[in-house]
């Protein structure tokens, strides 16, 4: 199978979101652009991971100077609406990597989709011989859209199940057996 690479310049949308119920919900990430649409199945711990890191990127282009000081100062672009539906999951996501493109004062994300085989970020254009490479997601954003993006993804990363006062592990409705109670259910 070849591999398909799906590349969003000039991004109208790029948001995280879920399907389902808290304790039970499926994450996305969702690009639109004049390309289309497309949907990649993340883990809730890969939305915060990468949320972490893209907060610690953009501190870093601002310590060092590296954007200028109008796309550093433009409010972040907010997105609450709801995914596009119907949602379509191109691929499971695994291997993310960030990068910074100074010139179009750009970050760019990269998406490749989980595989037995691969546990490396294989570039556009790198394919091995021989071996299924995943499919690749390329995103640019501007500062502003990855600020915009971040505050959607802790938003919805936080709206999930709260967490019992007593172990921090999260509760379901019908309550859950806390550890810190010696089995007994809170």
């Amino acid at each position: 199978m070849s591999r398909i690479i799906y590349s969003h310049h000039n991004v109208e949308r790029c948001v995280v979101g879920t399907v389902g119920v808290p304790g039970e919900r499926a994450f996305f990430i969702q690009v639109l652009s004049s390309k289309g649409l497309n949907c990649v199945a993340v883990e809730k711990t890969q939305v915060q991971a990468l949320v972490e890191r893209l907060q610690l990127l953009v501190r870093e282009i601002r310590r060092n100077r590296l954007a200028s000081t109008d796309s550093l100062n433009l409010p972040a672009i907010k997105d609450d609406a709801q995914l596009e539906y119907p949602i379509t999951e191109d691929f499971r996501a695994g291997v993310i990597a960030i990068t910074y493109e100074q010139g179009n004062q750009t970050i760019d994300l990269q998406i490749q989709g989980v595989s037995d085989d691969v546990d490396e970020l294989i570039e556009a254009g790198d394919e091995e011989v021989g071996i299924d490479t995943p499919d690749l997601l390329i995103v640019s954003l501007t500062i502003a859209q990855v600020r915009g993006f971040c505050d959607r993804a802790l938003n919805v990363v936080s709206a999930g199940r709260s967490p019992c006062p007593f172990c921090g592990l999260p509760l379901n409705p019908e309550g859950h057996i806390c550890p810190r109670a010696n089995g007994y259910r809170r």
